[in-house]
C-alpha cells in the first residue's frame, strides 16, 4: 500500500473522493505511524512521511469510508519530564469523527506495570483499544437552517439519550435508548406539549467507561468522560458500525430542527478520559502529552487537576485550543448542532492559576464568526480554588445559576432567608449580570439537573441514598437543600404525598414563571425518582432511566408543566429582555413590577430584611415593559399578580387598590393543579378581596380590567 505527501490542513482523516489524507499534530513525535485495521482485525502500518508546522501527514489513495485506523507515536517516555510517548499503544485520531469498538480494559492500555509503576509496559494495547474511522462527508440537510430561537422565548431540557427512551413503551424495542430512539413522534410530541424549544443532550462525544467502574460492574452513565471531541457516542446509534453513527446524529438533529426544537450539546474540553499519571494510554497522553495536558510545573510527572478527574485539558497551548475550536465549528457546521454548555467551563478559563475572564479561550470564541454565533451556556465553576464563577463570565455567554437553584430550593422549603435574595432569582438575578450589561437571559435557571436529586427525590428525601454506586456513600453532594416533608422516601401518607405534589408543583410554576432562561431536568415532568441517588453517573441502568408507566400515575404533574409553559409563551411578561426597573415608563402609571405583602400593602426595608418572612406577592405590569416588537410596537402585555405563600400555615392575602386593577382572575394555582377554565370564571376577584392561600403554595393571577 502506497503513502502520498498529503497535506497538514485539516486535521485528521479527509476523504475526497479518491482516498484519504491523515494529518496529526505532535511536537513531541520523533516519527508518526498511521496504522490501518481491516475487517479481521489485521494491520497495516504505514510511516506518515512529511511533517510540517508540528503536523504530520500523508494521502493514501483508495482509502474509503468505513476504514479503521488509528496511530502509533515514536519519541520520548520520559515521564518525569512529562514525555509519555509509547509505539506500542494505539491512539485515537483526536480529530476522528467516528470511533468504532469499545475498549476492553487490559494492563497493555497502560505505558506502565501494573507490579512496577516505573516499569515500562511495551505490551500491544492494539487488541484492546477502540479504532478510529474515515467517514462520508456527505449527508442530505435538505434545506435544513439553524432555528435561531432568541433566549427569552426558550425553554431547555436537559436530556440524556439512553434515559429518554430505553424504557418507553411506545417506541421500537431496536431504538431505545439512541439518537433516532429520541425523536421518534411520541417523543416530540412530548417535548412540544412541554413546551420545550431546545433539548440540551447530556455528553453524547465518545466517551470511555473507566477501567474502575468496569471492575465494578458499572458504567460512565453520564458520559463525563470524553475521549473523542468531534465523533458522536457510537454506544447511542441504533444501526451499524464504522461511521453510521455519524448520520444517525445528523438525521436526529434534521428531525428535532423540523419539529421546532434545537439541539444543545453538553460539552466536556476540561478534561479527558485519560485520567492522572496512571491512567491509560489512548490518544492525547502518547501523542503529546505535555502539549495536550496541563501539568504540574515543578513536576510535570503529575498533571494540573481542577477538573477532580486526574487531569486538566492545557488551554494555554495553541494546538489544544485549535482543537476546541475546530470541535465547535465542526459541530455547528457539519453537525447543525444550534449550542453548547460547556462542563466545569471555569476550567477553560484558567490561563495561569486564577480563573480569567479575558483568558484566550473567550477572545477566541468572541471572535469566532461561527461559534459565537450559537447558545454558549457555561457551567460556571470547576472544583480549583476561586472556580465558583456565578456571574463572572463574559457578555456572549449565559450561564447555569447555581443561586437561582438553592435560592429556590430555600425558599420553598421554607428556610430563614430575607426575601431580597428569593426576589432577585425570581426577576433575572440583576444583582450578577446587570453591572456587564447582561440581561436577564443570562440567567440560565434550573431546581434540579443531571448531577443531585430529580425533582421528586427533592421532595422525598433528606439523605442520599449512593450505596448502589460502589463508594460506601461518600459520593454525591451532602447539602442538598432538600426535604423528606416527614417520611424518608416513599410513602403511603395521604397528607405527606399531597404536599409533595404540591411542592413540585411550586418548583416548576416559579421556574417556569422566572425572567431568564428555564431549563427543565428529564423526567422531572413525570415525576423520575432515582430512589435517592443523587449522583447516578454510574448507573446505566433502571435506577436512572425514566420509568414511562409509572409516571402514569404523575400525569397530572405533566399536564400541569406544559399549562404553566403555555402561559408563559403566550406573555412576554414572564420573559422579559431587560431588567425589572423598578419605576414606571411611557404608557403606565404604576411601576413595572411592585412587590407587595401578605396585606396588600407594598414591602419596606424591614420586611425585605425579616429572617423568617415565607409570604409575599409580587405585581408584575403588563404595560411596563420597555421593548418594541420586529415591527417597532411597543410591546404591551396582560399583567399579573403572583401570591407566594411558602410558609407551613395557609395564609390570607388582600388584593391591592384599583390602581392595579379592577378585576383579578385565578389561572395558575398549586393548590388546584387542574383549575378547569370554567372554574377560573368563579375565582375572580376585586381590589380589596381577601384570598386564602393554602399552605407552601403559589397562585397566579391575571389582570382582567
Amino acid at each position: 500500500m502506497e503513502i502520498w505527501p498529503g497535506a497538514p490542513y485539516p486535521l485528521g482523516a479527509s476523504y475526497d473522493g479518491g482516498g484519504t489524507n491523515f494529518a496529526i499534530f505532535s511536537e513531541a513525535a520523533q516519527r508518526v505511524e498511521l496504522c490501518l485495521f481491516d475487517d479481521e482485525g489485521n494491520e497495516t502500518r504505514l510511516d506518515l512521511p512529511e511533517r510540517e508546522a508540528l503536523v504530520w501527514h500523508g494521502y493514501v489513495p483508495r482509502i474509503v469510508p468505513g476504514q479503521r485506523y488509528g496511530f502509533r507515536v515514536h519519541g520520548p517516555y520520559d515521564p518525569a519530564r512529562g514525555h509519555r510517548c509509547n509505539p506500542a499503544k494505539l491512539l485515537l485520531d483526536p480529530y476522528a469523527k467516528a470511533i468504532d469498538g469499545r475498549i476492553d480494559w487490559n494492563e497493555a492500555l497502560y505505558s506502565y506495570r501494573f507490579s512496577d509503576h516505573n516499569a515500562f509496559n511495551d505490551d500491544d494495547s492494539a487488541p484492546y483499544a477502540q479504532r478510529s474511522v474515515v467517514i462520508n462527508p456527505f449527508f442530505d440537510w435538505a434545506n435544513d437552517r439553524p432555528l435561531r430561537i432568541p433566549y427569552h422565548e426558550t425553554v431547555i431540557y436537559e436530556a440524556h439519550v439512553r434515559a429518554m427512551t430505553m424504557r418507553h413503551p411506545g417506541i421500537p424495542a431496536d431504538i431505545r435508548g439512541t439518537y433516532m430512539g429520541l425523536v421518534h413522534p411520541v417523543m416530540i410530541d412530548h417535548f412540544k406539549n412541554l413546551g420545550v424549544t431546545a433539548v440540551e443532550l447530556m455528553p453524547v462525544h465518545q466517551f470511555a467507561h473507566d477501567h474502575v467502574l468496569a471492575d465494578r460492574g458499572l458504567r460512565n452513565y453520564w458520559g463525563y468522560n470524553t475521549i473523542g471531541f468531534f465523533a458522536p457516542h457510537n454506544d447511542y446509534a441504533s444501526f451499524g458500525t464504522q461511521g453510521q453513527q455519524v448520520q444517525e446524529f445528523k438525521s436526529m438533529v434534521k428531525q428535532f430542527h423540523r419539529a421546532g426544537i434545537e439541539v444543545i450539546l453538553d460539552v466536556v474540553y476540561n478534561h479527558t478520559a485519560e485520567g492522572n499519571h496512571q491512567g491509560p494510554t489512548l490518544s492525547f497522553r502518547g501523542i503529546d502529552n505535555a502539549g495536550y495536558y496541563r501539568l504540574v510545573p515543578h513536576d510535570p510527572y503529575f498533571y494540573y487537576d481542577t477538573t477532580g478527574t486526574g487531569n486538566s485539558f492545557n488551554v494555554r497551548q495553541h494546538e489544544s485550543l485549535r482543537l476546541i475550536m475546530d470541535s465547535l465549528r465542526y459541530w455547528v457546521l457539519e453537525m447543525h448542532v444550534d449550542g453548547f454548555r460547556f462542563d466545569l467551563a471555569a476550567a477553560l478559563a484558567r490561563e495561569f492559576h486564577s480563573v480569567d475572564r479575558l483568558a484566550a479561550f473567550f477572545d477566541l470564541v468572541n471572535q469566532d464568526p461561527v461559534v459565537s454565533q450559537v447558545k454558549l451556556i457555561a457551567e460556571p465553576w470547576d472544583v480549583g480554588e476561586g472556580g465558583y464563577q456565578v456571574g463572572g463570565f463574559p457578555a456572549l455567554w449565559t450561564e447555569w445559576n447555581g443561586k437561582y437553584r438553592d435560592t429556590v430550593r430555600d425558599f420553598w422549603r421554607g428556610e430563614p432567608a430575607g426575601l431580597g435574595e428569593f426576589a432577585s432569582r425570581f426577576t433575572g438575578s440583576s444583582d450578577l449580570y446587570e453591572k456587564d450589561n447582561r440581561r436577564p437571559i443570562a440567567s440560565i435557571n434550573f431546581v434540579t439537573a443531571h448531577d443531585g436529586f430529580t425533582l421528586h427525590d427533592l421532595v422525598s428525601y433528606n439523605d442520599k441514598h449512593n450505596h448502589a454506586n460502589g463508594e460506601d456513600n461518600r459520593d454525591g453532594e451532602s447539602h442538598n437543600r432538600s426535604w423528606n416533608h416527614g417520611v424518608e422516601g416513599p410513602s403511603e401518607d395521604g397528607d405527606v404525598h399531597a404536599l409533595r405534589e404540591r411542592q413540585k408543583r411550586n418548583f416548576i410554576a416559579t421556574l417556569l414563571l422566572s425572567q431568564g432562561v428555564p431549563m427543565l431536568s428529564h423526567g422531572d415532568e413525570l415525576s423520575r425518582t432515582q430512589n435517592g441517588n443523587n449522583n447516578v453517573y454510574c448507573q446505566d441502568n433502571e435506577t436512572s432511566w425514566i420509568d414511562w408507566k409509572a409516571a402514569r400515575e404523575y400525569s397530572v404533574l405533566t399536564e400541569f408543566t406544559g399549562e404553566v409553559a403555555k402561559l408563559r409563551a403566550r406573555h412576554p411578561v414572564f420573559r422579559r429582555r431587560r431588567f425589572f426597573q423598578g419605576r414606571p415608563i411611557q404608557g403606565s402609571n404604576i411601576d413595572d413590577i411592585v412587590w407587595l405583602r401578605p396585606d396588600g400593602e407594598p414591602m419596606t426595608g424591614h420586611d425585605w430584611n425579616s429572617g423568617y418572612a415565607r409570604t409575599l406577592a409580587v405585581f408584575l405590569n403588563g404595560e411596563g415593559i420597555p421593548e418594541r416588537d420586529p415591527l417597532g410596537a411597543r410591546v404591551v402585555d396582560d399583567s399579573f399578580l403572583l401570591l407566594f405563600n411558602a410558609h407551613h400555615q395557609s395564609v390570607t392575602f388582600t388584593l391591592p387598590g384599583e390602581a392595579y386593577g379592577r378585576m383579578w382572575q385565578v389561572v395558575v394555582d398549586t393548590a388546584d393543579p387542574l383549575l378547569a377554565r370554567a372554574a377560573r370564571k368563579e375565582r375572580e376577584a376585586k381590589p380589596g378581596g381577601r384570598l386564602r392561600i393554602l399552605s407552601r403554595s403559589l397562585l397566579v393571577m391575571q389582570r382582567r380590567y
